[in-house]
């Protein structure tokens, strides 16, 4: 009844104590957030890891402070005792785990993506990101090896398992191949550069931004809102295409069919009062030009440039409506028309009568060719003997 009654005692304190310790520490932090930014992160990532942990670790030394280590009264105390060492890992992997991603989002801060010139902080962010996942996962293999060698036998069994570590190694690659192979790809990407994270690409014929990059797949935002996951090796051995590679300025065209009556000097000033309108275009180019000129249409390219991606496709719909309601208003007669021959049907048309002899092959007056056809076949009279 006394172990019991200290038990709970110490228990009391374990509580009291990471209450306490939980409390202070808030004050501190809030009190750093008010200058320091980086104290309100730390104070929501690692606010509950760290008091699970202080309450798991204070509650193990209440136990082993109020439990005597007597095998025949208490023979439960070494399992308790275990398995307070078991969860004490557990959590503080969890704690490593939200300090990393603590420290790796404080590095992150300086490179904003929402800016318009984003290239060097999105590869830093998609760096970044992989290193964490691959940081979260070594963390997290080394707390599992760690609780498994807390069990009696592990070491033993040591020696068995690297004697046959090189069988296993190669059954384990072979069934593994096409993971390992995203897992290597998915780091290829990262530091490669090729694709980062908010870049516009081109996949299987589909528009999209990408959205997340893992160590196994890439997710792509498509312009609809749907998700495209492909495997990191796809980025790797198909081609595709990356519109904010180097830059997010862009150029693009658009084009119209009007009839040979258009006056391309007007639709050029025209294209000149619509770019002024709009902040869509970047300033940098502005071309109108006629590309082909056959049968009964001509072809109007535009070009124009502009910030990004999506401001480029609105801007190419802009153009589009504001130069068709232009030539629709002042210049109709550019619309693009059919041009029909009428014939009149009912006027007499002079025809020579024609006979079966003038369209046959054999016609009269052809008997020679036409014995070469029809006669009997020539063989020749000479007797084999004189041949």
């Amino acid at each position: 009844m006394d172990i019991l009654l200290r038990l709970l005692v110490a228990i009391g304190f374990a509580l009291l104590i990471t209450a306490v310790a939980a409390v202070v520490l808030h004050l501190v932090l809030r009190t750093v957030a008010r200058r320091e930014r980086w104290a309100g992160v730390l104070s929501r990532r690692a606010k509950h890891p760290f008091r699970t942990t202080l309450l798991v670790v204070l509650l193990w030394i209440a136990f082993t402070s109020s439990v005597p280590r007597d095998a025949d009264s208490y023979p439960w105390r070494d399992e308790v005792v275990h398995g307070f060492l078991i969860v004490t890992i557990a959590v503080g992997c969890w704690l490593a785990c939200q300090i990393a991603i603590f420290l790796e989002d404080l590095g992150l801060h300086r490179f904003r993506i929402d800016v318009p010139d984003n290239r060097q902080a999105r590869r830093i962010r998609t760096q970044v990101l992989i290193i964490r996942r691959l940081t979260v996962a070594v963390l997290v293999i080394i707390a599992v090896g760690a609780i498994l060698l807390t069990f009696d036998g592990v070491e033993a069994a040591g020696a068995s398992v690297l004697a046959s570590a090189g069988l296993i190694s190669v059954v384990a690659g072979l069934a593994a191949q096409s993971t390992l192979g995203n897992v290597f790809a998915g780091m290829q990407l990262a530091f490669s550069g090729s694709i980062r994270v908010d870049d516009v690409v081109v996949v299987e014929q589909q528009w999209g931004r990408i959205e997340e990059i893992t160590l196994t797949y890439v997710v792509v935002h498509l312009w609809d809102d749907r998700r495209f996951v492909l495997p990191s090796t796809y980025f790797t051995s198909t081609p595709f295409e990356n519109w904010t590679r180097t830059n997010s300025e862009l150029l693009g065209a658009v084009e119209m069919d009007l009839d040979w009556r258009v006056r391309p000097g007007e639709m050029r000033e025209e294209l000149d009062r619509i770019l002024d309108r709009t902040e869509l275009w970047d300033r940098r180019v502005k071309v109108l030009q006629v590309t082909d000129a056959v049968q009964g249409s001509v072809r109007v390219r535009v070009l124009a440039t502009s910030h990004d991606a999506p401001s480029l496709f609105d801007l190419r719909c802009y153009i589009r409506e504001e130069l068709v309601e232009w030539i629709q208003r002042t210049h109709p007669d550019a619309l693009p028309v059919q041009r029909v021959l009428m014939v009149d049907e009912t006027a007499p048309r002079r025809r020579t009568a024609s006979t079966a002899a003038d369209s046959a092959l054999f016609a009269p007056g052809q008997e020679d060719r036409a014995a070469l056809f029809t006669g009997p076949i020539q063989t020749s009279d000479i007797p084999p003997a004189e041949r």
